[in-house]
């Protein structure tokens, strides 16, 4: 059965259109048509985008949002908090995440992401031992993105080591150790999990070059295939140093030296890099994962953006907080407070960075997510609507409407989202928030008491 949407103005991969009828079918986009005006059964818009996706997501973590922002003994870092987390996933169990998963995913969707690149490493029960369905972690991800509608692609994560080198792991990291047989057969598992949700993608993780070897990397990599592969890369400066100490090169510098980087990578957040990496970065074809609000929120330090000329997209990392707006906006703002200028990440005089900001956010989620996006036929019909009457958006038009959204307006100029065909959103909620809020209290009042 399909369905009409009619948008007085909508964003299609060519640019701005009027009277745009977008017919769903199937969970895809079956035509579209411009300048052709509503009919009677059309169901009418203001203003059409392509929904974002998500490239860099621990769900898990939406848990813990707000918990590790009490200062400690010694200097607060990455490091400190990373034992806040620790102590956090200790109890949780996959009821537990499924029910905290749901929340972020129903989050995301209310921000305009609809599809989310789950980086996932919580595979254990909490002593360490696998569950009688090894996969049964992975399993309740996609429960909760059944529930809430948003499209998966799955990344499980390999984890067998603490630190360059093939260093022990430490006691918290007893829940995310996996060999590369063991792995193996979670990742096959998982692909089973998957199978109920539409257009669901299964890449992998090295989780860092912290986490594993070389010939485990490489081992990785040929069990991947054409699917997507991302790291965390180059998040700190400790890392950089212990790199250094442990093979002469820095992170970035020995990625690309060692493993056959390419479109199917994702390297998340590679914040230290020299002006040589992120020239070679941008040449491999890979994605650069950005995550401006965890970044912030950890003290990462910022990405190298004004001079980076490759892929990019934008994730929620840590989801401390989940908006796809404010995410474009500190990648912006980072590079403004750096380099004391205005409008850096625009292309060219006279052109809108609000605009260039979604679009890259689009096409490189796209690639590392290993989906298709935007308004097209064939595509998913994944798509936004923005309320026209929002005060940020008055008098705007076109472009001009994502820079109201983006800059003045944030996750309240959202109206509708529709994911697959369906329509989870509604005047900004998802729905089914309240089901949502109400299990995931329950859930975290148990974990925390």
């Amino acid at each position: 059965m399909s369905k009409v949407l009619h948008a007085t103005r909508a964003l299609l991969p060519d640019g701005w259109h009027t009277d745009v009828r977008v017919t769903l079918a199937g969970g895809r986009i079956a035509a579209i048509a411009g300048d052709a005006p509503p009919l009677p059964d059309d169901e009418r818009h203001a203003i059409l985008l392509p929904g974002l996706g998500n490239l860099h997501s621990h769900a898990f973590q939406r848990g813990m949002a707000g918990l590790a922002e009490r200062r400690g003994d010694s200097n607060d870092s990455f490091w400190t908090w990373r034992e806040v987390m620790y102590r956090f996933l200790e109890r949780m169990g996959p009821d537990d995440l499924a029910a905290i998963a749901a929340l972020a995913y129903a989050e995301m969707l209310e921000t305009g992401f609809t599809r989310v690149g789950e980086f996932h490493y919580l595979h254990h029960d909490p002593a360490g031992q696998a569950y009688a369905d090894p996969a049964a972690m992975c399993a309740a991800i996609a429960q909760a993105a059944a529930e809430t509608g948003i499209a998966l692609t799955l990344l499980p994560v390999f984890y067998a080591h603490g630190g360059f080198g093939g260093q022990a792991p430490n006691a918290g990291q007893r829940r995310f150790i996996t060999g590369l047989d063991s792995f193996a057969r979670l990742r096959g598992d998982a692909a089973h999990a998957l199978t109920a949700l539409p257009d669901a993608v299964l890449g992998l993780a090295p989780h860092s070059l912290r986490a594993a070897t070389p010939d485990q990397i490489s081992a990785l990599d040929a069990m991947a295939g054409a699917a997507p592969i991302h790291i965390h890369i180059a998040e700190q400066t400790r890392e950089v140093d212990d790199c250094l100490a442990w093979s002469n090169l820095r992170p970035v510098e020995w990625l690309l030296r060692h493993a056959p980087v390419d479109r199917r990578w994702c390297l998340v957040h590679a914040t230290h890099m020299t002006s040589d990496e992120t020239r070679a970065l941008a040449a491999s074809g890979a994605t650069a994962g950005l995550c401006p609000i965890t970044e912030a929120n950890l003290g990462d330090g910022l990405f190298p953006a004004r001079d980076y000329t490759g892929a990019w997209g934008v994730g929620s990392d840590s989801n401390v907080l989940i908006d796809a707006s404010e995410e474009l906006r500190l990648y912006e703002y980072g590079q403004r407070l750096v380099h004391r200028g205005r409008n850096l990440l625009a292309p060219a005089p006279g052109t809108s960075t609000g605009a260039a900001l979604y679009g890259g956010a689009l096409r490189g989620g796209a690639a590392a997510l290993g989906a298709p996006a935007g308004l097209a036929v064939g595509n998913s019909a994944d798509l936004v609507s923005l309320d026209a009457d929002h005060p940020c958006l008055i008098g705007r038009r076109d472009d001009a409407l994502i820079d109201g959204w983006l800059f003045a307006g944030g996750r309240a100029v959202i109206d509708c989202v529709w994911r697959h065909g369906a329509k989870v959103v509604s005047q900004g909620r998802h729905h089914a928030r309240d089901a949502i809020v109400r299990r995931y209290r329950a859930v975290l009042t148990g974990l925390l008491e």
